[in-house]
């Protein structure tokens, strides 16, 4: 197996402290925004007479850009510039948000989100590529990427609380939450823009555009990165299944108010910031498989046990609290401490074992598979909440929670623990 060539790291000092905050806030801002989505659905349906299968594929408009645009330019980022494409995302989408109050249209947020996919998917691929720079040795780069993904966390449950609140204005009032979106991004730009990186390192001066652009074609001839790949895809698919129809089981299984069926889902991506941030002292004690292992155990049980608590639960009518609504409200957002630690334990790890001048091609092909399995995962779980019920949708996610436990294991094969 090849390891990743040693390479001076940014020392942690004024420069190198600002261009990791950069990182970080630019990654939770967008974290606040994509996760929006499940917030989002519910609201436009409620507010823009938008029909529910409709509704269901916004998740294709952030999801295939991403996908997209991962695949066409994830290899020539280091020669592109990977700050400068940042640069670019944040004030492609700080635009977006600025307008959508003047807008107020489906098509809008439709937009919106096929700007959001597309700078995603720069944001990602460059940050990922710059955790090789940050960091001195695996040790580092897992635990910058476990902090990373952790306070992308942290970005969703802002962008959870932002939405529940502007979920309780009167009628399209909630758009007035994307203004203040777009400040955060002008932060972010500048924070960015003066912050020194020497991206040195990863340039490859001896290839042509051509080897950049088919940079990832070998890569997927590695039986390794197929498994991983498989992994990662399946991951997504879960996890986007779930949260994303998350405030719509809280209103139409649990029959929560609008409002408290989005202030509740915020339960999810608070427990998995926490597994973020606090897991990656568990996987450096046990090892990365018996973690995730145990994790997909226990998502299983949360599934299985949420489901029976919440057939048949009866509307409870307006006077709904938090210390009174169903049990099942506050069980299935627990599925994110679970999940936390699988993605950053798995992508880490097979980071690590590739050459620094890989990690571009390696992290676009983790963004496209990953940003399919959203897509699919909202897709697949929305349509099911069309056909059958709610509990019916999230009852299946089983299937994929036991295909990932598979796919792990041949995982472990390759890579060691």
């Amino acid at each position: 197996m090849t390891r990743p060539s040693s390479l001076p790291a940014l020392p942690l000092s004024s420069g190198g402290l600002r261009i990791r905050l950069a990182i970080i806030l630019t990654y939770m801002f967008f974290g606040a925004l994509l996760n929006s989505v499940g917030a989002v659905n519910l609201l436009v349906v409620q507010t823009l007479g938008v029909a529910r299968a409709d509704a269901a594929l916004l998740d294709a408009w952030k999801d295939l850009p991403i996908a997209v645009t991962s695949f066409l330019v994830a290899s020539l980022l280091p020669r592109l510039g990977l700050k400068r494409s940042m640069l670019l995302a944040l004030a492609a989408v700080g635009a977006a948000c600025l307008a959508m109050p003047m807008l107020s249209a489906f098509w809008a947020i439709k937009l919106l989100f096929c700007t959001l996919g597309a700078g995603f998917a720069l944001v990602k691929v460059s940050a990922y590529s710059m955790i090789g720079l940050v960091t001195h040795d695996k040790a580092g780069h897992a635990r910058f990427t476990n902090l990373l993904e952790g306070l992308f966390m942290v970005g969703v449950l802002g962008g959870f609380l932002l939405f529940s609140q502007a979920a309780r204005a009167e009628g399209q009032g909630w758009l007035q939450v994307y203004p203040l979106l777009a400040a955060v991004a002008a932060g972010a730009f500048l924070l960015l823009l003066v912050s020194p990186l020497d991206e040195g390192p990863i340039r490859s001066p001896g290839t042509t555009l051509r080897e950049d652009l088919v940079a990832m074609a070998p890569l997927l001839k590695m039986g390794l990165v197929v498994v991983f790949l498989m992994s990662a895809f399946l991951y997504v698919l879960i996890e986007q299944g779930i949260s994303t129809w998350l405030p719509s089981f809280n209103n139409e299984v649990l029959h929560l108010p609008t409002a408290m069926s989005v202030g509740l889902a915020v339960i999810m991506p608070a427990t998995t910031a926490l597994g973020r941030l606090t897991s990656a002292a568990v996987i450096g004690r046990l090892g990365w498989f018996a973690v995730v292992l145990a994790c997909l155990v226990g998502i299983a049980a949360l599934i299985l046990l949420t489901l029976p608590l919440a057939r048949n639960v009866a509307p409870l009518g307006p006077d709904v609290g938090w210390f009174n609504a169903p049990p099942a409200a506050y069980l299935l957002p627990l599925t994110g401490l679970l999940l936390a630690p699988i993605y950053p334990a798995i992508n880490s790890a097979m980071l690590s074992a590739l050459p620094q001048r890989q990690h571009a091609a390696m992290t676009g092909l983790i963004v496209v598979f990953s940003a399919l399995g959203g897509t699919l995962g909202s897709f697949i779980t929305g349509r099911l909440f069309v056909a059958f019920d709610g509990t019916t949708a999230f009852g299946l996610l089983l299937v994929p929670v036991v295909a990932l436990a598979v796919s792990l294991a041949r995982l472990r094969r390759h890579l060691s623990p």
